[in-house]
């Protein structure tokens, strides 16, 4: 998928809502994913697994081999968070996965992107990192 101001998708949501990924000025690049690559390399739980980064249309998802069986009892790849980035006093956007309904949540809105890879990796109520 190309990132072009008119490409959208959506994501489904607990709320029912859908967390819409629209680039509208901004668009996710290589420079802010190795940026983020970096910061959740300083986190503060499962650093035992190697998480990736992947570029979706206005922002990020984290994903990373299971950190908990009692996500995924077999192991493998989850979802850990995804960073979207909206026009908005707020623009960056963390979600949590809601693995159990496979929902994306909205958890926590930022100014900056450096504070909300700060609660990334701190994750002090244990929802992104399970």
């Amino acid at each position: 998928m190309s990132n072009t101001a008119t490409s959208q998708s959506r994501t489904s949501c607990a709320d029912g809502r859908s967390a819409e990924r629209r680039p509208i000025d901004y668009r996710s690049n290589e420079f802010d994913r190795k940026r983020i690559e970096r910061a959740i390399a300083d986190r503060k739980r499962y650093r035992y697994v190697s998480p990736s980064v992947h570029q979706i249309g206005g922002g990020y998802i984290v994903r990373s081999p299971c950190c908990s069986r009692n996500v995924e009892a077999h192991g493998g790849i989850v979802d850990i968070a995804m960073l979207l980035h909206a026009r908005a006093p707020q623009p960056w956007r963390l979600y949590r996965k809601d693995h159990e309904r496979q929902q994306w949540q909205l958890h926590a809105l930022y100014e900056q992107l450096s504070d909300l890879l700060e609660h990334l990796n701190a994750d002090p109520t244990r929802q992104l990192w399970q």
